[in-house]
């Protein structure tokens, strides 16, 4: 029994990395169950009997990665910017081309919206958690203000724009995000 739970759960592994990787880089449209079960070594009826749908694939891939994210952003300290902004680029220099790439289709793919949103709202906490000592103390629309201008900051687009787009080193980009912090806070 211990052998088939173990062999059962190396399998549901392999079946998530495979997924992840795929849906990671490539247009969900364009990935078939056939891909992802050939991906993993598996036919697609393993993959249906465990996951019950490509969408159901899509939700067990983020609550597999979930704790492994929480826990790196977690890390970043709460009222040290250059700290947090090193945390938050190690994290984008991960997790940035995945996140993007459901980003990319997420007004298309239901599944995506639902993981993009809970990102976002992971997100908005890590910046009230990490910027804290600058939020507290304001109230209303100058908390909401100067909370919404450094989600915008530290969020994955201007990791990408300074990154990918202007072809940043990573060191460069860790900068230019602290000296964008540092411009907003008071």
């Amino acid at each position: 029994m211990r052998a088939r739970a173990a062999s059962s759960a190396a399998t549901a592994e392999r079946v998530i990395a495979a997924a992840r990787n795929r849906f990671g880089r490539q247009p969900y449209d364009e990935i078939t169950l056939e891909m992802l079960a050939a991906d993993a070594g598996v036919t697609v009826q393993t993959v249906l009997r465990r996951f019950g749908s490509k969408e159901g694939l899509v939700r067990a891939v983020w609550t597999a990665a979930q704790p492994e994210v929480a826990a790196q952003r977690d890390a970043a300290p709460s009222g040290d910017v250059p700290g947090a902004v090193a945390n938050l680029v190690e994290h984008y220099e991960h997790y940035g081309d995945e996140v993007l790439q459901l980003l990319r289709q997420e007004l298309r793919v239901p599944v995506f919206a639902e993981v993009t949103a809970v990102g976002r709202a992971f997100h908005a906490a890590w910046a009230d958690r990490v910027f804290a000592p600058w939020l507290a103390g304001r109230g209303g629309d100058g908390r909401t203000r100067l909370h919404a201008q450094l989600v915008t900051v530290c969020d994955v687009y201007t990791w990408h724009l300074l990154r990918r787009q202007a072809g940043l080193s990573r060191a460069a980009t860790e900068q230019a995000i602290r000296e964008l912090v540092e411009g907003v806070l008071p």
